[in-house]
């Protein structure tokens, strides 16, 4: 679904409870293409009415869709992946008009969405309890039941990836799914709805639209939602987590990043800056990434050299048009965020920080929410780049010479979401793995996580962990029983 498939007068419906409707307000709120800046269309502006016609109606669904057999939801969810894979030259645009996702990223998103929901169709029934011996003539066993309904709050950077890959665990374990889709890129969720309506029966699978503060905010503080997951910034990561604890709700995170690769004086500094850009995620999302090596700490003796091989790599990248096949950076995903990128630049040569390259839109473009991709050199602990999540194409480059003072700045932060760290040293890669307070490390790469492999932070980077076993197994309750005969 392109532009030339969106009235921009069109006020697209939310799903809710197996029906398309208008919000219970009628009010409606925009949503913009962020490469030309044009109004897309308007979506349904939803309430906390919304919501909690959403809850009566996965409240009402979810006892028979959690006692299915755990084989009839697999088997659902591998028609949704089908589904998916066949339809991806009809989504992936989605994604480009509405997120600025180059076309090349946004297929890889889409097939990934795929591959995830089949993974936990293949999981499903490992919602297993326990058997223990207990004593003679008393059998005692555990069961692994469902919560009933799930909310799950998805952010705009990945919106039908997140749409579609993070309902999946919720139900292949038996649970109803309230969605809320991301403020400003909506359409994807929407479009992912009206791809699998007719599989799923009414009310296991709401979409909603609308502002997060109203939908979102309704969502975690909702007595009849016992289960919420959060992907988003530490901010709102609190308040989804204030709002739920009032009904002491089951809460998982996943929040932002401000995550460290650290270059150790082995290493090729051509080779260390080609793997900082494809760290730093520019080509496939313009570092609106929470996973994105943000801070380089690179060892003293090769900094310069390093710097340039950086400044070089980035001054190259083709940024422009996400349409075009060639095109390796697109616009940030909405005006607002832009704006926020461009203060942290603005921020950064204030402090003190070496501009590299960048620093603003590039000069062949008028129009659209574009940054160059953009590098910062001679930054210290002192500066804001240092310190604050840009989730954007910045990266700030930290010398060091001192492994120990080096290891202490790279925990500095209360954020330890990913990291990178780049020697051919054995002996000092394991003693930095064991030094660095991240939830996940690479050592000599950034290839993709392998499926099922644990995905979650440490610190104010999130609780909870995703894209895997433990994932499925946190939609469910483990129930203790011990029964006499």
């Amino acid at each position: 679904m392109t532009n030339d498939h969106v009235a921009p007068h069109e006020i697209r419906p939310m799903f809710v409870g197996g029906e398309w409707r208008q919000s219970r307000s009628g009010d409606s709120m925009p949503t913009y293409n962020p490469a030309t800046e044009e109004l897309i269309a308007h979506v349904a502006a939803g309430t906390a009415a919304d919501v909690d016609d959403a809850v009566s109606a996965a409240r009402e669904a979810a006892p028979a869709w959690g006692g299915r057999p755990w084989t009839e939801r697999a088997g659902i969810l591998r028609a949704m992946a089908g589904r998916i894979r066949d339809q991806v030259d009809r989504l992936a645009p989605l994604d480009v008009d509405n997120a600025g996702l180059p076309i090349t990223t946004s297929r890889v998103d889409v097939l990934r969405a795929a591959d995830e929901v089949e993974y936990f169709a293949g999981i499903a029934g490992e919602t297993k309890g326990s058997t223990a011996p207990l004593h003679p003539g008393i059998v005692s066993y555990t069961l692994r039941e469902p919560y009933g309904v799930v909310g799950r709050i998805i952010p705009f950077n990945h919106p039908f990836n997140f749409s579609a890959a993070k309902i999946a665990a919720p139900l292949a374990a038996g649970n109803a799914v309230i969605l809320k889709s991301p403020d400003q890129t909506p359409l994807a969720s929407l479009a992912f709805a009206e791809l699998v309506e007719d599989l799923l029966p009414p009310g296991v699978l709401s979409v909603l639209t609308g502002v997060g503060a109203e939908v979102g905010g309704a969502i975690a503080s909702h007595p009849g939602i016992p289960r919420v997951a959060f992907i988003g910034s530490v901010e709102t990561g609190r308040a989804v987590m204030r709002a739920g604890a009032e009904h002491i709700k089951h809460v998982t995170l996943e929040l932002g990043g401000k995550n460290p690769m650290i270059i150790c004086d082995d290493i090729d500094p051509a080779l260390a800056a080609k793997e900082a850009v494809n760290g730093m995620n520019m080509r496939k999302t313009m570092g609106q990434s929470c996973q994105s090596n943000s801070r380089v700490f690179v060892h003293d003796s090769i900094a310069d050299e390093f710097v340039g091989h950086l400044a070089e790599i980035c001054n190259g990248l083709i940024v422009g048009d996400p349409y075009d096949e060639a095109t390796e950076m697109g616009p940030l995903g909405f005006r607002g965020h832009w704006e926020r990128v461009l203060g942290h630049i603005a921020n950064a040569v204030e402090d003190g920080a070496t501009l590299v390259c960048g620093g603003g839109r590039p000069d062949h473009l008028t129009r659209g929410y574009y940054v160059a991709p953009t590098v910062f050199a001679d930054v210290d602990p002192g500066m804001r780049l240092f310190r604050d999540e840009v989730f954007g194409p910045v990266m700030a480059v930290i010398r060091w010479s001192d492994e120990d003072e080096m290891l202490a700045q790279a925990n500095a932060l209360d954020l330890g979401l990913t990291a990178r760290i780049w020697t051919r040293d054995a002996a000092r890669a394991h003693r930095l793995v064991a030094g660095v307070e991240s939830g996940l490390v690479w050592v000599n790469g950034n290839a993709t996580k392998p499926r099922g492999f644990p995905f979650g932070g440490f610190k104010l980077s999130g609780l909870g962990k995703e894209g895997s076993l433990e994932e499925l197994v946190s939609y469910t309750r483990e129930k203790a029983v011990m029964a006499a005969f």
